[in-house]
């Protein structure tokens, strides 16, 4: 799931946390491991909304280098 938000007028509602809730249940029924997700460092509601729902910030082991986000577009 990429670039996903709940619209200004409807925030509040707890939206975030069903989909949350939802993707997480679909995750464990297929025998998923984890759930990663990308937030901007300034987007302080989006983190503290992942926070409350159990997320946290991770490093992985200095010894194995920095971790890059790659991407290729599908796009035409």
């Amino acid at each position: 799931i990429h670039d996903v938000m709940v619209i200004k007028s409807h925030r509040g509602q707890g939206i975030s946390s069903r989909m949350l809730e939802k993707v997480e249940e679909t995750a464990r029924q297929r025998g998923c491991c984890k759930l990663t997700l990308e937030v901007l460092e300034a987007n302080n509601i989006a983190r503290n909304a992942y926070q409350k729902f159990g997320f946290s910030a991770y490093e992985l082991d200095p010894e194995t280098g920095q971790a890059l986000f790659w991407e290729k577009s599908l796009q035409p």
